[in-house]
């Protein structure tokens, strides 16, 4: 018999014994299956219903109190809060829920047995979202109730994974030879001592004691959201302060996550929701979770020298010392962040600093020298301002005029505390490497603008703290930092920032200032900063963790913490908070509006709506100031918020709107540069507001020239939204519910060689597909309508970004041409040199058209649309009835559609869409290579598609929505098409750079391997 035999026979007969115990003693029929375990047998054990359970076999000379203890454990629980998600013992038939067995060779064995709960483990798992490890805080925090009463003489235990005793490294750091991370090893061991007295001072109960990612369970996955279904594996239960099991399961959560802090916030308040804690515990986990951290690296280099042949002993310690090594998180700023996410007081005394604080509103100095009750407030948000021009750079120019729109002959005027702007532009406020990542915008100051030279006066006595100068470009120039304390000692802190560094001659830290004395001045735009002149009043309760070096401007998804540690500083003005305090308007509130007054077939897109205020370039921002990297939207063909279109607009504006009516050289001009880009035999334009009024236009002039009414397009595309337009548009006739196709349309195939009737393998697919058109023509003509023509958008995008095998159209023309048809191309998606080596979609396919349709790219966002056709055609059109489109052809429309085609031309976007096409293909090819979820990369220039699949290789549509809907949690807007809505669109304006590819693609990767993770598991 060979080895593999020999293991095969083993491990049969190892299930056929356990399944007779597990019929025997709990009346189970099942199927065993072996899990992972360190040191015991776990059998996973399913019954013919699916019924999961999982047998434990401890091992040889286990401890009785041991096992004993932790199904007692698992019993209090279920038995003091039946809701908790954790395993449950499942008693045997009879007898005791521990039994004593004997083990295959007859060996006594200690065997229980618990309910398998459904999902993996937290380790498997992506996302790691804030969300889900809050509910992991929640967890924790409730079985940390459900056990405060539990009682086991097994609790009292001595040993080194008990973090009360972490101190046992000390006398082992020898173990520790590099003399960087020893020395790092020392600090923490100093810190934990001297934590160690407010540690014994903390009562003691019984907690699991490792949280580890692999002892937390989580069910969910690409269709639902990821919720925890137990804790598991009680081995390390001791008695021991509850912080401290929440330091240890801290410190899993923070290890290799790429926002630790935040990480290790939302599990705190999910624990603190269910388990209240102290702002004194709160303020230990940081160096608890070191100290766990410590424990486990010195303990893994000595369990290497004494197993020098397990990798697995030192390869384990690695995410440990990545934490330990490289985050520089500061302990009191965590402290407080902390505090800040259980709504604690940040600081022990905030809580007296802002009672006193309110109680004296109203006595104090005015630091502007007057009363601030009727000064105005003027805007700067993101929604209510449009400094700075682009959001991404204010030049000094720019800067020093900012609010300049609020002067009023020197008279004092406020800007808001907690208001989201976009005038922080420098790479210091963006806390990531892409133009989209978060970034720092909302004020945590109230601003007073005055003119340069205006004294201050300080509001109440206080210590210099800081007198300062900074020259850096939007940052404070002259700055102060006044210290104060309230009659109970608490202290609290002023700063007063783009000062005339004039006080530098007369103040240092340690100096008094006395209540109402002038002791500086506002500083120009040469000495504040670079602003225009005015005072940044920021209050703090702490500067523990930002020292000297306050930020002025916090990130939206960090103002819980920033509003705790800089609040309104209101009162210190003598004013109301509401006065000063800006309120974003209300997304969900926004949203409820819109459900009340629009139709439900509006649609919104992504799980949860973006609402966007503001645009530049190829970028959005919402209500927060949050940016996004539009890859979707081909409306913005020359970018969001061009200043040429903005100037042309508000220019034509001031002058006249007229239309076709009226001779205006615009309308001239315009056809003109249309016509320039076109082949000769194109010499008539038609302009209207929209693409769909151009292709119900179309069939009017196809009808007018052929005398017939049929038509032919292909399936599952899309044309508009008139009447017409949605007849040829079987993307909307064919929904469910839809109007159903029309007498005079014929469908044919979509010319898709990837998923189609023809695929890549087949040389001859063009010419099958165009075969496809021979019948609707017979079908037409059979049924008396005739072939009027045929439409398709050239490379169908909502059908999925569908790029058609070359010689396609050209066959079809011909066979459309020879049944007296003409021949329409849809242009809306693919003009105007988004495809990079071209300027139309028509030229990949080496045709000329009959009619031409251009829509809303053309217009930037403005409502535009544009027809070009053959002078026969439009004569055929020209029968004594006046064709007339009220909008279209206005001087406005007409002047900034040029203006988008010349800034095509002269600022190099064809180029550039070809350049960055061709760097975003490369990207997607290779996750093509890497994912099997990725069936199919094509596409040109900037119109790309990505088919997504299910592993048998059919469409994938759940994966797409998860795609899409995490590309969005990383600040990237795409769109998604296709029948089965499993094809990622990209298509974003022509101005993308380099970076925002990068960014696409690095985020994308990500998205991929998390869906991996799901299909995998």
């Amino acid at each position: 018999m060979t080895h593999q035999d020999t293991t095969s026979s083993s491990t049969t007969q190892l299930f056929s014994h356990w399944a007779t115990a597990l019929r025997d003693f709990w009346g189970l029929e099942v199927a065993l299956s072996r899990l992972d375990g360190e040191y015991d047998l776990n059998l996973l054990a399913k019954t013919r219903d699916g019924t999961g359970y999982i047998l434990k076999v401890m091992r040889r000379q286990c401890e009785t109190w041991l096992v004993d203890m932790q199904v007692k454990a698992f019993e209090h629980m279920a038995d003091r809060m039946p809701d908790l998600p954790c395993p449950r013992v499942v008693p045997p038939v009879k007898g005791p829920s521990l039994l004593t067995l004997p083990d295959e060779d007859g060996e006594p064995r200690l065997v229980w047995l618990l309910n398998q709960l459904p999902g993996r483990c937290y380790a498997r798992v992506e996302p790691k979202s804030d969300a889900l490890i809050h509910e992991i805080g929640t967890v924790l925090g409730g079985t940390a109730r459900a056990l405060a009463d539990f009682q086991h003489s097994g609790l009292n235990r001595s040993f080194k994974w008990d973090l009360m005793q972490a101190g046992w490294i000390r006398d082992r750091l020898a173990a520790i030879d590099d003399p960087v991370r020893h020395a790092l090893l020392e600090r923490i061991c100093v810190d934990f001592t001297a934590l160690e007295p407010q540690l014994a001072a903390l009562p003691r109960q019984a907690v699991h004691n490792d949280a580890n990612d692999y002892n937390i369970m989580v069910h969910g996955g690409l269709t639902r959201p990821c919720h925890v279904s137990g804790l598991i594996d009680l081995g390390d239960m001791c008695a021991a302060p509850r912080v401290c099991d929440l330091a240890i399961a801290a410190a899993y959560i923070a290890l290799d996550h790429p926002k630790p802090d935040a990480a290790i916030a939302a599990l705190v308040a999910g624990y603190h929701a269910a388990n209240p804690l102290t702002g004194a515990e709160t303020d230990m986990i940081l160096p608890l979770l070191r100290a766990r951290l410590a424990v486990s690296v010195v303990n893994s280099t000595l369990m290497a020298a004494e197993n020098p042949d397990d990798p697995y002993v030192t390869i384990s310690q690695t995410p440990a010392w990545r934490f330990l090594e490289g985050n520089n998180l500061h302990d009191g700023l965590m402290a407080a962040r902390l505090r800040a996410a259980c709504g604690l007081p940040v600081v022990d005394g905030a809580e007296r600093v802002l009672a006193w604080l309110d109680r004296q509103r109203g006595t104090f100095a005015p630091v502007m020298g007057e009363d601030l009750t009727h000064a105005p407030m003027g805007s700067l948000s993101v929604e209510e301002s449009t400094w700075p021009q682009n959001p991404f750079h204010l030049p000094a120019e720019e800067a020093a005029r900012v609010g300049e729109e609020f002067e009023d002959n020197g008279r004092i005027w406020l800007g808001y505390y907690h208001e989201p702007r976009l005038i922080y532009t420098d790479d210091v406020f963006r806390k990531g490497p892409w133009k989209a990542s978060d970034r720092r915008t909302v004020h945590l100051a109230v601003d007073a603008f005055a003119p340069a030279g205006a004294p201050l006066f300080a509001p109440l006595k206080g210590e210099v703290f800081v007198a300062e100068y900074r020259d850096g470009h939007l940052d404070y120039g002259g700055v102060i930092i006044l210290r104060h304390e309230i009659p109970e000692g608490d202290p609290f802190y002023t700063l007063y920032g783009h000062l005339d560094p004039e006080f530098l001659n007369r103040l240092k830290p340690g100096d008094i200032v006395e209540k109402g004395a002038q002791f500086c001045c506002l500083g120009d735009p040469g000495m504040n900063g670079g602003w225009s002149p005015h005072v940044h009043f920021q209050l703090a309760l702490t500067t523990d963790g930002i020292e000297t070096d306050w930020p002025g401007v916090g990130d939206p998804d960090e103002m819980y913490l920033w509003r705790a540690i800089c609040p309104n500083p209101a009162a210190l003005l003598n004013l109301s908070d509401d006065k000063v305090r800006y309120h974003p308007t209300d997304r969900d509130g926004i949203r409820a509006e819109r459900a009340a007054h629009f139709g439900g077939n509006l649609s919104l897109t992504y799980t949860s709506p973006v609402m966007l205020v503001r645009g530049w370039q190829h970028h959005l921002f919402d209500e927060w100031g949050r940016p996004y990297l539009d890859a979707y939207n081909n409306v913005p063909h020359v970018g969001h918020a061009h200043p040429r279109i903005q100037a042309i607009a508000a220019d034509q504006l001031k002058r006249v709107n007229t239309n076709t009516r009226y001779l205006h050289p615009a309308q001239t001009a315009f056809a003109d540069t249309v016509l320039s880009k076109l082949p000769d035999v194109f010499e008539v334009c038609f302009f209207v507001n929209s693409g769909s009024e151009a292709n119900e236009l179309a069939l009017r002039l196809a009808r007018a020239h052929t005398g017939a009414k049929g038509i032919i397009t292909p399936d599952h595309g899309y044309h508009g939204n008139t009447t017409g337009a949605v007849a040829i548009s079987a993307y909307k006739f064919n929904k469910p519910n839809g109007i159903g196709q029309a007498d005079w349309v014929e469908l044919v195939d979509v010319a898709d060689d990837y998923r189609g009737s023809f695929r890549r393998d087949d040389p001859h697919r063009a010419e099958k597909f165009a075969g496809l058109v021979d019948g609707a023509i017979d079908r037409l003509q059979h049924r008396g309508q005739g072939v009027a023509g045929f439409i398709a958008e050239i490379f169908p995008s909502v059908g999925g970004q569908i790029i058609p095998p070359k010689g396609y159209l050209a066959a079809v023309y011909e066979k459309i041409r020879a049944a007296g048809g003409v021949c329409i191309a849809d242009e809306v998606q693919t003009g105007l040199g988004r495809l990079g080596e071209i300027y139309f979609g028509f030229e990949h396919q080496d045709i000329l058209p009959d009619i031409v349709v251009l829509g809303k790219p053309i217009g930037n966002g403005h409502p535009l649309g544009v027809l070009v056709t053959t002078k026969a055609i439009a004569e055929s059109f020209d029968n004594g009835i006046e064709f007339f489109s009220t909008f279209g052809g206005s001087t406005l429309s007409c002047r900034i559609g040029k203006a988008v085609l010349d800034i095509v031309d002269e600022e190099g976007l064809q180029a550039n869409a070809q350049a960055m096409g061709k760097r975003l293909m490369a990207g997607l090819k290779a996750l093509e290579e890497r994912y099997d979820s990725v069936g199919d990369v094509r596409g040109m220039g900037l119109f790309l598609g990505v088919e997504l699949i299910n592993p048998d290789g059919s469409e994938a549509t759940d994966i797409c929505s998860y795609v899409k809907n995490r590309m969005r949690d990383h600040r990237i807007l795409i769109g998604s098409e296709g029948p089965r809505d499993n094809i990622l669109k990209i298509r974003p304006p022509l101005t993308i750079t380099s970076d925002d590819v990068d960014m696409i693609i690095t985020v994308l990767d990500g998205i991929l391997g998390e869906v991996s993770g799901h299909t995998n598991s």
